[in-house]
Formats: structure tokens, sequence, C-alpha cells
């Protein structure tokens, strides 16, 4: 491959990149909510029965020691950091689509008292029980 075919092949890739960030920012990215470095959010799936809520955070990629979660206010507040593999870190990128760096999700919890709490990750995903009280 001749330089200049190079050089446009790294812009174009350059720019795809830029455009997926500036997608992750405007449609599921905010700014600063961890001290002013920009996070991602990660999706998130809830369910509802008579006896609980289970919120479901995609996280893949991310150890379990990384993740906090707690309640705030009416709210499950996930956060932590998704890094990349040890073993990668002087490898060349190709493509790069899923999000890394600081992520938090601050997730309005429907209103109700909340009795035993389990949390477990499986599967690349936080999965978060919230077992209802009367």
């Amino acid at each position: 491959m001749a330089a200049d075919d190079r050089m446009t092949w790294m812009w174009s890739e350059a720019m795809a990149v830029f455009s997926r960030a500036e997608r992750l920012r405007g449609g599921s990215a905010a700014q600063g909510r961890t001290g002013g470095g920009a996070v991602w959010e990660p999706p998130v799936d809830i369910f509802e029965t008579e006896a609980e809520v289970l919120v479901v955070v995609a996280l893949p990629g991310v150890r379990e020691e990384d993740i906090f979660a707690a309640i705030e206010g009416g709210a499950l507040v996930v956060r932590g950091r998704r890094g990349f593999p040890s073993q990668l870190r002087g490898a060349f990128v190709h493509r790069l689509e899923a999000p890394r760096g600081a992520f938090e999700r601050r997730i309005p919890l429907p209103s109700g008292h909340y009795g035993a709490i389990a949390r477990t990750v499986r599967d690349g995903c936080l999965h978060v029980s919230l077992r209802k009280s009367v």
C-alpha cells in the first residue's frame, strides 16, 4: 500500500471513530458526571414483577470489582470503568466500537420500598434485584 493510500485509509478510519464517538455522546453519553471527564452510559433493561424490580445493565468486558452500584435518591446509580485488557495495550487498533473509560448510569426506580437487594454479574451484565417490601 502506498503512503498516500495509507494516509487516506488512516484518515477515514479516524473520522469513523470520531463519528461513532459523536453518536455515542449525543445518544447515550454524558459529560462530567464522574469529575469532569467524558463518560458513557451502558444500556439498561428494567423488569418488574409483583415481588421485585430487576435491573440488567450491559457491561461486557467490565470486571465485577470495577463496578459500583448503590441506590441514591430514588435511583439506582451504576458507575465504574471499562479499560483495555492488559495483553492488548500495545496492539494496533483496526476498529474500536465498544466504549472505554469511565461510565455512569442513573436509573430512576419505580416508586416503592425495597427490602433485600441482590447484585450479581453474569454473561457480561450486572443484575440488580430489588425485592419489594410492603
